[in-house]
């Protein structure tokens, strides 16, 4: 995928800068730009589609956290000068936009979750990180998907080369750790946005039953199961993700508009 990221003020992130309300995506631990190309290419004209590239591998050791990205993110709202964004996060990404949405939630036009964590999730489990061995990378990078042949070549490498860096490998544990700590069960009550589930039925780090504890805990949400499907629906199965998310953000909008 050839697009240009910008570097300005401390953010390096893509955007479209087309016409339209401004649809924000947040990656998640292991999130690459590739993740979200489905996503990228079908909403660029409509909307002004928009990634900022948390700088999880970057931060201070003694700045991350969970909180620090939400925070992060939040500068980059405001350095942008977006009033409202439609914000849609996977795996951890989707834990960065809880928080934000409930710190922000004048500035959120809808939310949408892909396997996210906040209440419960199982990664790489008490043998992460497991340097040097590729293939192990390789299998547990393929566990995140129903078919393990999405684990492109270009993505095990990628993974592979985080884990074996021992800054960023230090970094990958230190937020995922922060995020078992900010369990969002109790605030969840609080989300008023629209609010758009979309799983993997064979997700195995974010299992059915978290899609469905969010479903129940956050008003105003609808749940979309994905068949043979598993942590990254809109890699895995891109088609349907996207006529789900592209009806639910008409919806939203045209219930604004008409408001």
């Amino acid at each position: 995928m050839n697009i240009q990221v910008k570097e300005e003020n401390g953010f390096r992130y893509i955007e479209s800068g087309t016409e339209g309300e401004t649809l924000m995506l947040l990656h998640g631990l292991f999130g690459a730009l590739s993740n979200f190309e489905g996503i990228i290419k079908r909403f660029s004209g409509p909307y002004n589609v928009v990634v900022p590239i948390l700088p999880i591998y970057e931060m201070p050791i003694f700045e991350v956290s969970v909180m620090g990205l939400v925070d992060f993110v939040t500068r980059f709202v405001e350095y942008k000068g977006y009033d409202r964004v439609h914000v849609l996060g996977n795996s951890l990404g989707g834990h960065i936009a809880l928080l934000y949405v409930l710190a922000h939630p004048e500035r959120i036009g809808s939310v949408t979750l892909t396997g996210s964590s906040g209440l419960f999730e199982s990664a790489f489990g008490t043998a992460f990180p497991k340097r040097g061995d590729y293939e192990y990378i390789k299998r547990k990078t393929g566990d995140t998907f129903y078919d393990p042949a999405v684990a492109t070549k270009e993505l095990v490498d990628e993974v592979f080369g985080i884990v074996n860096d021992r800054n960023k490998a230090i970094r990958v544990v230190a937020t995922a750790k922060s995020a078992v700590r900010h369990n969002l069960g109790d605030k969840l009550h609080k989300i008023k946005a629209p609010t758009l589930l979309i799983w993997g039925k064979q997700d195995a780090v974010t299992p059915p039953f978290v899609a469905e504890k969010f479903h129940e805990l956050i008003g105003h949400s609808r749940l979309h199961f994905l068949d043979k499907c598993g942590h990254a629906p809109m890699m895995e199965k891109p088609d349907d993700f996207n006529n789900i998310l592209d009806a639910f953000l008409k919806e939203v909008i045209e219930e604004r508009v008409e408001a």
